[in-house]
């Protein structure tokens, strides 16, 4: 394959959605979100940490003092969502995302949602 068939591959490549969290395995704190595209998000979420440029502080502070190693990233669900549906994929994130947020609060979990 050339380099643009790949690149078409890639762009037309159906992505994973879902709900992911962010676990500080020190404090047990997770700071929780949804994605239409779990795996860039989960990269962008790295990405910023690493360079100091998250827009969570408290996430950006904690991940400051104790490091990369000390959190894990998770998904936590994939959204089966037909291409053919008449509902909102992100509707549908949102009502999985306050469906994990509760379940985790139960847990006694501290979160916050990103």
């Amino acid at each position: 394959m050339d380099r643009a068939a790949v690149k078409k591959a890639y762009k037309e490549a159906k992505r994973p959605m879902g709900i992911y969290r962010i676990l500080n395995t020190q404090n047990h704190k997770a700071y929780v979100g949804s994605s239409v595209d779990l795996p860039a998000r989960i990269n962008r979420h790295r990405a910023q940490l690493k360079l100091k440029s998250h827009q969570n502080r408290e996430l950006q502070e904690t991940w400051n003092l104790f490091g990369e190693s000390a959190f894990k990233f998770e998904i936590l669900d994939v959204l089966d969502h037909k291409e053919d549906s008449q509902s909102n994929p992100v509707e549908e994130l949102d009502v999985l995302l306050q469906m994990w947020v509760s379940r985790l609060e139960e847990e006694g979990c501290p979160i916050v949602i990103l």
